[in-house]
């Protein structure tokens, strides 16, 4: 069900595409693209219905879920209960992952370069300029680093990558709390704009000296080096599945209001920066059959998901949270005649 154009010229095409009844078109969040693209093929593969999902970025993804305009919307920024019920949505989490640190510096190898909150916000903040800094040398004395520039990249849309990331350097700089601050978008002092991980993935693999951030999917299918932060604890983590897993430990799902969590500098040895990515589909269905087709998707990708998603640097969701999604489902989601769309099995 498509009402109506993203209004970008690559959506036009995206959404003008003919359609059976049982399509389904899903717009958002850029960090689980990989994971979408992945799942999409696999449930096709095994007699699924079509499902098409294009990366416009969470802000992208509410807004258009919001009008109507698609099947179902992704966001790696969670709505308050208020926000819902003003939309007439249901969100529930789909998927954990990991924000991290990607740079191009030739011959450094992936968890070689050790970076920190408080240097990466100076770096950010054009203090820093130069990878042989003081300060760089200082965290890494056994990693022979160039007198070479720091060439800064950051997204140019509005991104919960990028809140994620700024977030966290304003919770390790009071300078950059107070002078850019954290969002879906901020006023960068510098540097140049990808649109999309796919976007700042490309431009730091083709910038010599680079740095940026991306969801780590991202980092591994461009063969990135991913720096090392220190988790709460102190102690330095390298980005992936184990680390992320370990902050995805601390979620309670269950008491979070429409479970919304804050995976950001979790206790322990986890990955500091760490996102939830959210599905968000209407209260009550415009369409039975299509919207039916959408958690039935959703339905499957819990079920026999898990196996393609730590690959790529995701964390599935524990059973107790799926049950308690499957329960929403079944409790607040209806048709146009007020009937539920979903039983649980």
């Amino acid at each position: 069900m498509i009402k109506a154009a993203i209004g970008i010229g690559a959506a036009l095409l995206f959404l003008g595409t003919a359609a059976r009844a049982t399509d389904i078109a899903g717009v958002g969040a850029s960090g689980p693209e990989p994971l979408y693209r992945k799942w999409t093929a696999l449930y096709a593969a095994q007699g699924g219905d079509t499902v098409r999902y294009m990366a416009i970025g969470s802000r992208g993804g509410l807004k258009q879920i919001k009008a109507g305009t698609v099947d179902f919307g992704t966001s790696d920024v969670p709505l308050t209960p208020v926000e819902l019920d003003r939309a007439g949505l249901v969100q529930f989490p789909v998927v954990i992952s990991g924000v991290v640190p990607v740079v191009n510096l030739l011959g450094l190898m992936p968890g070689e370069l050790k970076l920190n909150g408080p240097v990466m916000a100076d770096i950010y903040l054009g203090r820093i300029t130069h990878w042989d800094d003081p300060r760089l040398i200082a965290l890494n004395p056994h990693v022979a680093l160039p007198h070479a520039p720091i060439q800064l990249v950051h997204r140019a849309d509005g991104a919960a990558t990028t809140l994620a990331f700024t977030t966290y350097l304003a919770g390790k700089s009071a300078d950059w709390k107070a002078k850019i601050g954290s969002g879906l978008e901020v006023a960068w002092p510098k540097g140049a704009a990808g649109v999309g991980n796919a976007g700042v993935t490309a431009l730091v693999s083709n910038t010599p000296g680079a740095i940026g951030y991306v969801t780590a999917a991202f980092a591994r299918e461009a063969h990135l080096s991913t720096a090392l932060l220190p988790g709460a604890n102190g102690a330095f983590v390298a980005p992936d599945v184990r680390s992320f897993s370990r902050a995805a430990g601390s979620a309670d799902f269950a008491r979070a209001p429409a479970m919304a969590v804050n995976l950001i500098d979790t206790p322990g040895p986890a990955w500091p920066i760490v996102v939830t990515s959210y599905g968000l589909v209407p209260r009550r269905a415009a369409s039975a059959t299509t919207e039916a087709a959408v958690l039935k998707f959703f339905d499957w990708a819990y079920r026999a998901g898990d196996a393609a998603a730590a690959p790529l640097d995701y964390v599935a969701l524990p059973a107790g949270v799926k049950a308690q999604v499957r329960r929403t489902w079944a409790g607040e989601i209806t048709g146009p005649d007020g009937k539920a769309l979903y039983t649980p099995k």
